[in-house]
Protein backbone atom coordinates (compact mmCIF):
# COMPACT_ATOMS: atom_id res chain seq x y z
CA UNK A 1 0.00 0.00 0.00
CA UNK A 2 1.53 3.27 -1.14
CA UNK A 3 1.29 6.50 0.81
CA UNK A 4 -1.20 8.92 -0.75
CA UNK A 5 0.07 12.34 -1.84
CA UNK A 6 -0.44 15.09 0.70
CA UNK A 7 -2.46 18.18 -0.10
CA UNK A 8 0.07 20.52 1.40
CA UNK A 9 3.60 20.51 0.06
CA UNK A 10 5.30 23.22 2.13
CA UNK A 11 8.54 22.30 3.81
CA UNK A 12 9.26 19.37 1.54
CA UNK A 13 11.98 17.97 3.82
CA UNK A 14 9.59 17.32 6.68
CA UNK A 15 6.88 16.16 4.31
CA UNK A 16 9.30 13.67 2.79
CA UNK A 17 10.07 12.40 6.29
CA UNK A 18 6.36 11.90 6.95
CA UNK A 19 5.99 10.06 3.65
CA UNK A 20 9.00 7.87 4.40
CA UNK A 21 7.71 6.95 7.89
CA UNK A 22 4.27 6.21 6.53
CA UNK A 23 5.62 3.94 3.79
CA UNK A 24 7.72 2.03 6.33
CA UNK A 25 4.73 1.68 8.66
CA UNK A 26 2.41 0.47 5.87
CA UNK A 27 5.02 -2.10 4.83
CA UNK A 28 5.34 -3.31 8.43
CA UNK A 29 1.55 -3.61 8.65
CA UNK A 30 1.40 -5.77 5.54
CA UNK A 31 4.27 -7.98 6.77
CA UNK A 32 2.71 -8.62 10.18
CA UNK A 33 1.88 -12.32 10.48
CA UNK A 34 -0.28 -12.21 13.61
CA UNK A 35 -2.16 -9.77 15.79
CA UNK A 36 0.68 -9.63 18.29
CA UNK A 37 3.13 -8.41 15.65
CA UNK A 38 0.51 -5.97 14.35
CA UNK A 39 0.07 -4.51 17.81
CA UNK A 40 3.84 -3.99 18.05
CA UNK A 41 3.75 -2.06 14.73
CA UNK A 42 0.91 0.12 16.01
CA UNK A 43 2.78 0.97 19.21
CA UNK A 44 6.00 1.76 17.31
CA UNK A 45 4.34 3.97 14.70
CA UNK A 46 1.43 5.55 16.56
CA UNK A 47 2.50 5.32 20.18
CA UNK A 48 2.88 8.40 22.28
CA UNK A 49 5.94 10.34 21.08
CA UNK A 50 6.79 7.54 18.65
CA UNK A 51 6.82 7.24 14.85
CA UNK A 52 4.52 9.75 13.21
CA UNK A 53 3.54 11.30 16.53
CA UNK A 54 7.18 12.03 17.24
CA UNK A 55 7.24 14.41 14.27
CA UNK A 56 4.61 16.57 15.96
CA UNK A 57 7.46 17.95 18.09
CA UNK A 58 8.85 19.60 14.95
CA UNK A 59 5.83 21.88 14.55
CA UNK A 60 7.24 24.40 17.02
CA UNK A 61 10.33 24.92 14.86
CA UNK A 62 8.30 25.81 11.75
CA UNK A 63 7.16 29.27 10.70
CA UNK A 64 3.63 30.02 11.76
CA UNK A 65 2.26 29.96 8.24
CA UNK A 66 3.58 26.41 7.65
CA UNK A 67 2.36 24.85 10.89
CA UNK A 68 -1.28 24.16 9.82
CA UNK A 69 -0.21 22.43 6.63
CA UNK A 70 2.39 20.32 8.46
CA UNK A 71 -0.13 19.30 11.12
CA UNK A 72 -2.64 18.42 8.40
CA UNK A 73 -0.09 16.18 6.68
CA UNK A 74 0.66 14.30 9.88
CA UNK A 75 -3.06 13.86 10.60
CA UNK A 76 -3.68 12.48 7.12
CA UNK A 77 -0.76 10.07 7.50
CA UNK A 78 -2.12 8.89 10.86
CA UNK A 79 -5.57 8.35 9.33
CA UNK A 80 -4.12 6.31 6.46
CA UNK A 81 -2.07 4.16 8.84
CA UNK A 82 -4.99 3.70 11.25
CA UNK A 83 -7.22 2.47 8.42
CA UNK A 84 -4.52 0.05 7.27
CA UNK A 85 -4.07 -1.25 10.81
CA UNK A 86 -7.81 -1.77 11.21
CA UNK A 87 -8.12 -3.69 7.95
CA UNK A 88 -5.10 -5.86 8.77
CA UNK A 89 -6.41 -6.47 12.29
CA UNK A 90 -9.69 -7.80 10.88
CA UNK A 91 -7.84 -10.03 8.42
CA UNK A 92 -5.43 -11.48 11.00
CA UNK A 93 -8.10 -11.94 13.67
CA UNK A 94 -10.23 -13.98 11.27
CA UNK A 95 -7.19 -16.00 10.23
CA UNK A 96 -6.30 -16.78 13.86
CA UNK A 97 -9.91 -17.67 14.65
CA UNK A 98 -10.06 -20.12 11.75
CA UNK A 99 -6.77 -21.68 12.86
CA UNK A 100 -8.06 -22.06 16.42
CA UNK A 101 -11.30 -23.64 15.23
CA UNK A 102 -9.36 -26.09 13.08
CA UNK A 103 -6.97 -26.89 15.91
CA UNK A 104 -9.69 -27.32 18.53
CA UNK A 105 -12.34 -29.06 16.47
CA UNK A 106 -13.92 -32.14 18.01
CA UNK A 107 -14.63 -35.38 16.22
CA UNK A 108 -18.13 -36.10 17.50
CA UNK A 109 -17.89 -39.67 16.21
CA UNK A 110 -15.21 -40.53 18.80
CA UNK A 111 -16.27 -41.89 22.19
CA UNK A 112 -16.35 -39.26 24.93
CA UNK A 113 -13.95 -39.06 27.84
CA UNK A 114 -15.76 -40.43 30.90
CA UNK A 115 -15.91 -38.04 33.83
CA UNK A 116 -15.14 -39.52 37.25
CA UNK A 117 -18.40 -39.90 39.16
CA UNK A 118 -18.73 -38.33 42.57
CA UNK A 119 -19.99 -40.41 45.45
CA UNK A 120 -21.13 -39.91 49.00
CA UNK A 121 -18.72 -40.41 51.87
CA UNK A 122 -19.59 -43.70 53.60
CA UNK A 123 -20.61 -41.86 56.76
CA UNK A 124 -22.84 -39.50 54.79
CA UNK A 125 -24.42 -42.43 52.94
CA UNK A 126 -25.03 -44.27 56.24
CA UNK A 127 -26.57 -41.17 57.84
CA UNK A 128 -28.85 -40.71 54.82
CA UNK A 129 -30.11 -44.28 55.12
CA UNK A 130 -30.74 -43.80 58.85
CA UNK A 131 -32.67 -40.60 58.13
CA UNK A 132 -34.78 -42.41 55.59
CA UNK A 133 -35.66 -45.16 58.07
CA UNK A 134 -36.44 -42.84 60.97
CA UNK A 135 -38.29 -40.42 58.72
CA UNK A 136 -40.52 -43.30 57.65
CA UNK A 137 -41.26 -43.94 61.34
CA UNK A 138 -42.51 -40.38 61.82
CA UNK A 139 -39.42 -38.71 63.28
CA UNK A 140 -38.59 -35.11 62.44
CA UNK A 141 -34.91 -34.33 61.95
CA UNK A 142 -33.69 -31.17 63.66
CA UNK A 143 -30.13 -29.78 63.64
CA UNK A 144 -28.38 -28.52 66.75
CA UNK A 145 -25.24 -26.36 67.09
CA UNK A 146 -21.82 -27.96 67.35
CA UNK A 147 -20.65 -25.16 69.65
CA UNK A 148 -23.03 -25.87 72.48
CA UNK A 149 -23.91 -24.22 75.76
CA UNK A 150 -22.82 -25.98 78.91
CA UNK A 151 -26.36 -26.12 80.29
CA UNK A 152 -27.76 -27.98 77.28
CA UNK A 153 -24.82 -30.36 77.01
CA UNK A 154 -24.78 -31.30 80.73
CA UNK A 155 -27.14 -29.57 83.14
CA UNK A 156 -30.28 -30.07 81.06
CA UNK A 157 -29.43 -33.78 80.77
CA UNK A 158 -29.40 -34.42 84.53
CA UNK A 159 -25.63 -34.72 84.85
CA UNK A 160 -24.46 -34.43 88.48
CA UNK A 161 -21.94 -31.62 89.12
CA UNK A 162 -19.10 -34.07 89.75
CA UNK A 163 -19.64 -36.20 86.64
CA UNK A 164 -16.25 -36.88 84.97
CA UNK A 165 -17.56 -35.90 81.52
CA UNK A 166 -17.89 -32.32 82.76
CA UNK A 167 -14.20 -32.08 83.57
CA UNK A 168 -12.25 -29.77 81.30
CA UNK A 169 -9.77 -32.59 80.73
CA UNK A 170 -12.49 -34.68 79.03
CA UNK A 171 -14.25 -32.03 76.90
CA UNK A 172 -13.23 -29.21 74.58
CA UNK A 173 -14.29 -26.04 76.42
CA UNK A 174 -14.12 -22.82 74.39
CA UNK A 175 -15.27 -20.54 77.23
CA UNK A 176 -16.52 -21.19 80.74
CA UNK A 177 -20.05 -21.67 79.40
CA UNK A 178 -19.49 -23.03 75.90
CA UNK A 179 -17.89 -26.19 74.59
CA UNK A 180 -17.85 -28.39 71.51
CA UNK A 181 -20.80 -30.68 72.11
CA UNK A 182 -19.89 -34.10 73.42
CA UNK A 183 -23.18 -35.65 72.31
CA UNK A 184 -26.10 -34.87 70.01
CA UNK A 185 -28.38 -35.57 73.00
CA UNK A 186 -27.79 -31.89 73.85
CA UNK A 187 -30.62 -31.09 71.45
CA UNK A 188 -33.20 -32.44 73.93
CA UNK A 189 -33.21 -29.35 76.12
CA UNK A 190 -33.52 -27.00 73.17
CA UNK A 191 -36.56 -28.88 71.86
CA UNK A 192 -38.30 -29.25 75.22
CA UNK A 193 -38.07 -25.56 76.05
CA UNK A 194 -39.66 -24.66 72.70
CA UNK A 195 -42.26 -27.40 72.14
CA UNK A 196 -44.94 -29.22 74.06
CA UNK A 197 -45.55 -32.96 73.74
CA UNK A 198 -46.20 -35.00 71.77
CA UNK A 199 -43.11 -34.87 69.57
CA UNK A 200 -40.75 -37.26 67.84
CA UNK A 201 -37.31 -35.83 67.14
CA UNK A 202 -34.11 -37.16 65.60
CA UNK A 203 -30.80 -35.45 64.96
CA UNK A 204 -27.43 -36.32 63.52
CA UNK A 205 -24.08 -34.55 63.53
CA UNK A 206 -20.51 -34.34 64.71
CA UNK A 207 -19.51 -34.64 68.34
CA UNK A 208 -16.19 -33.96 70.03
CA UNK A 209 -14.43 -35.46 73.04
CA UNK A 210 -10.93 -35.22 74.41
CA UNK A 211 -9.78 -38.73 73.49
CA UNK A 212 -6.50 -40.42 72.74
CA UNK A 213 -6.92 -41.29 69.06
CA UNK A 214 -6.58 -44.97 68.23
CA UNK A 215 -8.39 -47.64 66.19
CA UNK A 216 -11.54 -47.40 68.34
CA UNK A 217 -11.45 -43.81 69.65
CA UNK A 218 -11.35 -40.40 68.00
CA UNK A 219 -11.70 -36.79 69.09
CA UNK A 220 -14.34 -36.28 66.37
CA UNK A 221 -17.16 -38.70 65.62
CA UNK A 222 -20.76 -38.75 64.38
CA UNK A 223 -23.89 -39.59 66.34
CA UNK A 224 -27.56 -40.23 65.70
CA UNK A 225 -29.83 -39.27 68.58
CA UNK A 226 -33.55 -40.08 68.73
CA UNK A 227 -36.15 -39.18 71.35
CA UNK A 228 -39.91 -38.95 71.68
CA UNK A 229 -42.33 -37.79 74.35
CA UNK A 230 -45.95 -38.87 74.30
CA UNK A 231 -48.54 -40.31 76.66
CA UNK A 232 -47.94 -43.75 78.20
CA UNK A 233 -44.56 -44.43 76.57
CA UNK A 234 -42.80 -47.49 78.04
CA UNK A 235 -39.73 -49.62 77.52
CA UNK A 236 -41.84 -51.85 75.26
CA UNK A 237 -42.24 -48.94 72.82
CA UNK A 238 -38.50 -48.35 72.95
CA UNK A 239 -37.63 -51.96 72.21
CA UNK A 240 -40.23 -52.17 69.45
CA UNK A 241 -38.87 -49.02 67.82
CA UNK A 242 -35.29 -50.26 68.04
CA UNK A 243 -36.36 -53.64 66.67
CA UNK A 244 -37.89 -52.06 63.56
CA UNK A 245 -34.91 -49.75 63.19
CA UNK A 246 -32.36 -52.58 63.50
CA UNK A 247 -34.18 -54.83 61.04
CA UNK A 248 -34.39 -52.08 58.43
CA UNK A 249 -30.70 -51.31 58.88
CA UNK A 250 -29.13 -54.73 59.37
CA UNK A 251 -31.62 -57.22 57.92
CA UNK A 252 -34.99 -58.73 58.76
CA UNK A 253 -33.52 -61.54 60.91
CA UNK A 254 -31.88 -59.07 63.32
CA UNK A 255 -32.90 -59.21 66.99
CA UNK A 256 -32.39 -56.61 69.73
CA UNK A 257 -31.19 -57.30 73.28
CA UNK A 258 -31.35 -54.95 76.28
CA UNK A 259 -28.96 -55.04 79.24
CA UNK A 260 -29.12 -52.65 82.22
CA UNK A 261 -26.78 -49.67 82.03
CA UNK A 262 -26.53 -46.16 83.46
CA UNK A 263 -26.81 -42.84 81.68
CA UNK A 264 -27.66 -39.63 83.59
CA UNK A 265 -30.43 -38.64 81.20
CA UNK A 266 -32.45 -41.89 81.19
CA UNK A 267 -34.09 -44.03 83.89
CA UNK A 268 -34.06 -46.96 83.51
CA UNK A 269 -31.11 -47.10 81.13
CA UNK A 270 -29.92 -49.92 78.92
CA UNK A 271 -27.29 -50.69 76.36
CA UNK A 272 -28.78 -52.39 73.35
CA UNK A 273 -27.14 -54.96 71.14
CA UNK A 274 -28.08 -56.63 67.88
CA UNK A 275 -27.69 -60.23 66.84
CA UNK A 276 -24.94 -60.63 64.29
CA UNK A 277 -24.11 -63.72 62.26
CA UNK A 278 -20.38 -64.29 61.92
CA UNK A 279 -18.75 -65.71 58.76
CA UNK A 280 -18.45 -69.12 60.50
CA UNK A 281 -22.21 -69.17 61.18
CA UNK A 282 -22.06 -68.32 64.89
CA UNK A 283 -24.37 -65.59 66.18
CA UNK A 284 -22.88 -62.86 68.38
CA UNK A 285 -24.41 -59.93 70.22
CA UNK A 286 -22.86 -56.63 69.21
CA UNK A 287 -23.48 -53.51 71.29
CA UNK A 288 -24.35 -50.49 69.15
CA UNK A 289 -25.64 -47.82 71.56
CA UNK A 290 -27.37 -46.70 74.73
CA UNK A 291 -31.05 -46.07 75.40
CA UNK A 292 -33.71 -45.73 78.06
CA UNK A 293 -36.74 -43.78 79.24
CA UNK A 294 -36.12 -40.05 79.50
CA UNK A 295 -35.37 -39.22 83.13
CA UNK A 296 -38.38 -37.65 84.91
CA UNK A 297 -36.10 -34.87 86.23
CA UNK A 298 -35.55 -33.68 82.67
CA UNK A 299 -39.24 -33.65 81.84
CA UNK A 300 -40.14 -31.82 85.03
CA UNK A 301 -37.44 -29.20 84.52
CA UNK A 302 -39.22 -28.13 81.32
CA UNK A 303 -42.70 -28.18 82.81
CA UNK A 304 -43.75 -31.48 81.23
CA UNK A 305 -46.09 -33.46 83.47
CA UNK A 306 -44.58 -36.83 84.32
CA UNK A 307 -48.03 -38.03 85.37
CA UNK A 308 -49.26 -37.66 81.82
CA UNK A 309 -46.19 -37.90 79.62
CA UNK A 310 -43.14 -40.10 79.35
CA UNK A 311 -40.62 -40.65 76.65
CA UNK A 312 -37.63 -42.63 75.47
CA UNK A 313 -34.30 -41.79 73.88
CA UNK A 314 -31.58 -43.73 72.18
CA UNK A 315 -28.32 -42.87 70.44
CA UNK A 316 -25.71 -44.61 68.37
CA UNK A 317 -22.56 -43.86 66.43
CA UNK A 318 -22.70 -43.58 62.66
CA UNK A 319 -19.16 -44.93 62.38
CA UNK A 320 -20.10 -47.89 64.55
CA UNK A 321 -22.96 -48.83 62.25
CA UNK A 322 -20.83 -48.67 59.13
CA UNK A 323 -18.04 -50.64 60.79
CA UNK A 324 -20.46 -53.41 61.73
CA UNK A 325 -21.90 -53.61 58.24
CA UNK A 326 -18.61 -53.54 56.32
CA UNK A 327 -15.97 -54.97 58.64
CA UNK A 328 -13.89 -51.78 58.88
CA UNK A 329 -11.68 -52.16 61.94
CA UNK A 330 -10.06 -48.73 62.30
CA UNK A 331 -12.14 -45.66 63.17
CA UNK A 332 -9.41 -43.29 61.97
CA UNK A 333 -9.91 -44.28 58.33
CA UNK A 334 -13.19 -42.34 58.12
CA UNK A 335 -11.58 -38.96 58.73
CA UNK A 336 -8.32 -39.69 56.88
CA UNK A 337 -10.36 -39.61 53.63
CA UNK A 338 -7.84 -41.64 51.67
CA UNK A 339 -9.16 -42.42 48.15
CA UNK A 340 -8.17 -46.08 48.38
CA UNK A 341 -10.39 -46.44 51.44
CA UNK A 342 -13.34 -44.43 50.12
CA UNK A 343 -13.39 -46.12 46.70
CA UNK A 344 -14.26 -49.43 48.35
CA UNK A 345 -17.74 -48.10 49.14
CA UNK A 346 -18.69 -46.68 45.74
Amino acid sequence: MQAEPFLCQENSLLNNQITHLLEQALAAVQNAENTEELHAVEVACLGRNKGLNELRREVGALPKEERPAFGQNINEAVQILTAALKAKQTELAQKELNAALTREQIDVTLPGIPMPAGRLHPLTATACQIKQILGGMGYEFVDGPELEEYRYNFEALNYPPDHPAMDEQNSFFVTDTRLLRTQTTALQGRIMEQRKPPFRIATTGRCFRYEAVDATHHHTFHQIDVFMVEENISMAHLKGTLGVFARELFGQDTRVRFRPDFFPFVEPGVDYSISWTMPDGRVRWLEIGGAGLIHPNILRSYGISTERYSGFAFGLGVERIHMLRTGVSDLRLYLDNHPRFLEQFA
